[in-house]
């Protein structure tokens, strides 16, 4: 017979010694790559994000806006590889953000930044400083966060500065870590000596600020002046000295005033003290007798290394620290880890590794009760020897072992194993005919009979999940190690069942003439005579054929009606269950770090109140250590006083019944009975299961001024908070920012000989402060920072402060002073709201999340589309909603959804395309075995039969239809494929033997049920560990319900079709 590829291959190596070494090689470098590769959470999607900051000092934010950030976005979009630029501008400050295609690297990207700035210098306006760039990526978010807290008992002996300091000193220790990267403190304040100023005072002496400063800075001078020559040797000259401490500052001689000297002191109050930043951190926690406590914190973020293992570098930072609790870290500081991806990710690991042994020991279970336990131990043999070979080709890939990249494994476990399972089920078939054949030639034959169908089902599979791997956007490399690694598996499964598996079965096998396995040439067993009785009334005739075959398209468009009545939602990944919840709180801009901190502690204290909760830090005026999340959405640069952040951190998975996104919704809820002042939005954040986006609903307002805009995203708001699962609304203009505005009175000035000059420095020492440098203190101490400026209390516009004197030259030659209050006026006036922009075009964004009944954008989105068009818009025109791309014409309001469709839209746009590809590719193939345009038509029909059990697997558990429901229904296409490859292939080589059409069959289906039947089995199997896991429980359903529902109909569809067809099988090819 005609041995083909496959029995050629098992030909070449059932009697190599080779054989037995490639299983072993195969076996050492699969066990090498699961100990080096990287193990993470997550798979880590490279999204630069570079930040161009820009001090634009007395610019209100349209002027800032026409001179610093159109210019600005010009250069920055023509920078290669830059896919969005946005910017904010307010009053003083603009920010430009350059978003790079995603898989960008990191470095890279902010290289090109700032190349192209450096080549630009010369377009930036004149007085607006260089920009700052600061480049944020994945590498960057904190794999590791300490937060440090003293005892409740020891809270009054340790302040911002004790905490910030030892914080210090832990980060010191812990950097020694190998590839530990970024590392920065949240909250705390560094010591600073503090040269106060008495306005007061001042005046009395006649003493102006410059005066102040300038004796300050000339005391704490050092520098090396030169050399000089003493007795044969050079020496070094050193001029000056460093102040040392508050006796030097407050003895410094300034001028003598009537005869006396007035001192630094004299003035100012010489303090030494926390630096004056406007954040607190706060840690809530229970203590021995199970009382939650509030104590003041710092929290020290650890980042690790790109490419580095996360697991590893975690663990290595948790044995530094134990380490240095005994020498370093005092007995009345707590230190907690309230975040621990290297643990989690471990954690998930070890579940999911868990779930593939337990799936491996079922389908051989199930072999060993379905074949034999000869054909179970071949398919133990094959089913690890497959997966190690395919992390070891991970690996070179530069994947990493992640909660994707396993459960690509264990959804490709039970495919896997298909080729073993038809190889070995027909080896036993041929060895049980007992024809005179030997053994060894049955074994080579029966390879060589499933050979080319399995060839071809193999590349089906692979044809139908390569195409995944050109799926665009943010949630490409997420999915990516799903046709990757599920795509190596088939192929090297097919490569270990041709090789392996039939010399294992031949090692194994029972001695010659012993009672093998009663097998006839064509059994069909108990299983086959089941498929005879239903399959036999289908068949019977034309007309019954064609009835069965109109009632299951018809079942297939209802099932998918239950898309249009909602039944099945649809949304791109359903929330995970996670160890951590934020909550972020903004205050009205103007409000005080108090205002805010009033807010927060009410806040934890509601979250105290839920059962789950194990800790919670408020970060008042800081910024929380960011996770990707708050890497794509900025929070790092939360660092006013109007903004706060609560970090709810949940106790582990095994000790709490509630998922945290139900622990979410239940907090939103409680959070609603809140006292806030007016103007405030506190909003419940979960980590999202995939990509990140600015909002799960976020609606761009595009229009022709700003007035409109503005009272569009008016209205916008107002409909959004009429639907009842639409909640956290906000928008990007926020409260227009009160200020106080000194201006100069031109005549006084002249009047009194003033400098301008003057009075700005007076002013701007007044209110931000001058640095003066540091006072050092030696080895292994950090040096303190000297400044001048105000201290906190007397940061208000009153007589003491117009009193501060002002240099003066009233008389040629003389000295004198006037108060600052004679030279300016003092008005408050209302700031300029922020100015959004993206690629270019104005817009204001309104942002919310969906809890309730719905929880997927597109079902937000329908629900305000019916509320605009009814909603009474009086003299503002109604805006035009787009679902994808900017408008081109902005003379008419437009409504852009972004956020989470926006994703969801391209994921499943280039999904949909990954499938018609997917079936091209399948078409192609299998015209290619059969040599035949119709045949292949035949074999893919039962391809959209899937949905009917995946639809209404859904509909039974209550389960969203996901991306990951569609990437199993793509990978069901080959997989379904392969069944009717083999059914097929079996009817055309029994159809030359003169029987009747229904004969052949329903033979076919009786000897191949068995088999199709397995290897549905086996992937369910795969499936069915997977089915509680809440990101993947789509592809669980789908690959269940669907495997259900499409193999029972394989079997019987495909027999109706050729009777309802009426083609002889062999004229069909």
């Amino acid at each position: 017979m005609n041995l083909g590829l496959s029995g050629r291959l098992t030909q070449a190596t059932i009697r190599s010694p080779l054989t037995p070494l490639f299983l072993l090689a195969s076996l050492m470098l699969g066990l090498i790559a699961v100990m080096v590769i990287p193990r993470e959470e997550e798979p880590q999607i490279s999204v630069p994000m570079v930040d161009i900051r820009v001090n634009a000092d007395g610019l209100r934010g349209p002027d800032a806006v026409e001179l610093v950030t159109k210019p600005l976005e010009a250069i920055v979009k023509g920078i290669d590889g830059v896919e969005h630029v946005y910017s904010q501008t307010e009053d003083d400050r603009v920010m430009v953000t350059a978003r790079f295609l995603v898989g960008t690297r990191s470095d890279e990207a902010i290289l090109r930044v700032h190349e192209k700035l450096r080549a630009n210098l010369d377009r930036i306006p004149i007085g607006i400083p260089e920009p700052l760039v600061i480049g944020r990526g994945i590498n960057d978010v904190a794999v590791t966060v300490l937060t440090l807290s003293p005892k409740p008992e020891a809270a009054r002996r340790w302040t911002d500065t004790s905490l910030y300091e030892l914080a210090d000193k832990l980060r010191t220790e812990l950097t020694k870590v190998d590839n530990v990267g970024l590392s920065y403190i949240s909250g705390g304040a560094a010591p600073q000596i503090r040269v106060e100023p008495d306005p007061e005072k001042l005046s009395l002496f006649g003493v102006t600020l410059q005066q102040l400063v300038a004796k300050v800075k000339d005391a704490n001078r050092s520098f090396l002046a030169g050399d000089v020559r003493d007795g044969g040797i050079v020496r070094n000259v050193a001029a000056g000295q460093t102040l040392s401490g508050i006796p030097d500052v407050g003895l410094l001689l300034i001028t003598t005033r009537d005869g006396r000297p007035v001192y630094v002191k004299d003035v100012a109050s010489v303090v030494i003290g926390p630096s004056a930043a406007e954040h607190r951190v706060w840690n809530d926690a229970r203590d021995g007798k199970g009382n939650w406590e509030r104590v003041p914190a710092v929290s020290l973020a650890l980042a690790k290394r790109a490419g580095a293992n996360a697991v590893l570098v975690a663990e290595d930072i948790s044995h530094r620290l134990d380490g240095l609790k005994q020498r370093l870290i005092p007995d009345d500081v707590e230190v907690t880890v309230t975040r621990d991806y290297g643990e989690t990710a471990n954690e998930k690991a070890n579940e999911l590794l868990f779930h593939l042994g337990l799936a491996t020991i079922s389908i051989v279970a199930l072999i060993a009760i379905a074949i034999g336990w000869r054909e179970a131990l071949v398919t133990l043999v094959v089913i690890p020897t497959t997966i190690l070979l395919t992390l070891f080709a991970a690996n070179l890939m530069g994947y990493t072992i992640n909660r994707v990249s396993l459960f690509a494994l264990i959804f490709s476990i039970g495919i896997l194993v298909d080729d073993a399972i038809v190889v070995v089920e027909n080896i036993a078939r041929h060895w049980g005919m007992k024809d005179g054949r030997p053994r060894l030639q049955a074994t080579i034959e029966a390879v060589a009979e499933v050979g080319n169908p399995t060839v071809v089902a193999t590349l089906t599979v692979v044809a139908a999940l390569l195409p995944m791997l050109f799926v665009s956007g943010l949630m490409g490399p997420y999915m990516a190690p799903i046709p990757a690694n599920a795509s190596a598996a088939m192929l090297f499964s097919f490569v270990v069942a041709m090789v392996v598996a039939p010399w294992l079965m031949l090692r194994l096998a029972p001695r010659e003439g012993a009672a093998g396995s009663d097998h006839a040439a064509h059994d069909e067993g108990l299983l086959g005579r089941i498929y005879r009785r239903f399959a036999a009334p289908i068949v019977r005739s034309k007309r019954s054929s064609w009835i069965f075959l109109i009632a299951v398209g018809v079942a297939t468009l209802l099932s998918m009606m239950l898309f249009v009545t909602k039944s099945v939602t649809v949304k791109l990944l359903p929330f995970d269950n996670k160890s951590e919840i934020a909550v972020m709180v903004d205050t009205p801009e103007g409000a005080s770090l108090e205002d805010t901190e009033r807010v927060l502690f009410q806040a934890a204290d509601i979250a105290r109140g839920l059962p789950e909760i194990m800790s919670v830090q408020s970060y008042a005026g800081t910024p929380a250590p960011f996770n990707f999340n708050g890497l794509v959405r900025h929070y790092y640069l939360r660092e006013r006083p109007e903004l706060g952040e609560l970090q709810v951190n949940l106790v582990a998975r095994g000790e709490r019944k509630r998922a945290s996104h139900d622990i979410a919704l239940d907090l939103r809820q409680r959070l609603k009975v809140v006292r806030i002042p007016a103007g405030t939005s506190i909003k419940v954040v979960e980590v999202p299961p995939g990509p990140p986006v600015l909002a799960t609903l976020l609606a761009e307002v595009y229009g022709p001024d700003a007035a409109t805009r503005r009272a569009i995203t008016g209205e916008l708001k107002k409909i959004f908070s009429e639907v009842p699962f639409i909640v956290d609304i906000d928008d990007s203009i926020g409260e227009k920012r009160p200020r106080l505005r000194l201006s100069i009175d031109q005549d006084r000035l002249e009047f009194f000989g003033v400098e301008q000059r003057d009075v700005y420095d007076t002013i701007q020492t007044l209110f931000r402060g001058v640095p003066i440098g540091y006072s050092h203190r030696g080895e292994d101490r950090n040096p303190i920072e000297i400044a001048v400026r105000l201290p906190k209390r007397d940061l208000a516009w009153t007589e003491a402060l117009a009193s501060t004197p002002v240099p003066a030259n009233t008389l040629p030659g003389s000295k004198t002073v006037v108060e600052l209050g004679q030279v300016v006026k003092a008005t408050v006036e209302q700031g300029s709201p922020a100015i959004f922009r993206r690629d270019g075009r104005f817009a204001d964004l309104v942002m919310a999340e969906l809890a309730g009944r719905f929880e997927a954008p597109l079902y937000g989105m329908l629900e305000v589309a019916k509320r605009v068009d009814a909603h009474d818009w009086g003299a503002l025109p109604k805006p035009v909603i787009s679902m994808h791309g900017q408008p081109t014409d902005e003379s008419h309001p437009t409504l852009l959804w972004d956020g989470e469709w926006e994703i969801t839209y391209v994921t499943f746009r280039d999904m949909g395309a990954a499938f018609a590809a997917a079936i091209l590719g399948i078409y192609v193939l299998v015209v290619a075995q059969f040599r035949s345009f119709k045949l292949p038509l035949v074999i893919l029909t039962p391809i959209p039969l899937t949905l009917i059990g995946i639809l209404i697997g859904h509909w039974l558990l209550g389960a969203p239809f996901t991306a990951t429901s569609m990437i199993g229904f793509i990978a069901l296409a080959g997989i379904i494929v392969r069944n009717s490859i083999l059914l097929v292939d079996f009817i055309r080589h029994s159809g030359g033997q003169g029987k009747a059409l229904r004969d052949v069959v329903l033979e076919a289906g009786a000897v191949r049920f068995k088999p199709i039947l397995l290897t549905a089995l086996a992937a369910m199997i795969g499936a069915a560990t997977i089915l509680l896991d809440p990101i993947f429980q789509g592809l669980a359903i789908s690959l269940l319900f669907g495997l259900a529902s499409s193999t029972l109909l394989t079997v019987l569809v495909i027999p109706a079709i050729y009777i309802a067809l009426r083609e002889r099988p062999q004229n069909v090819s």
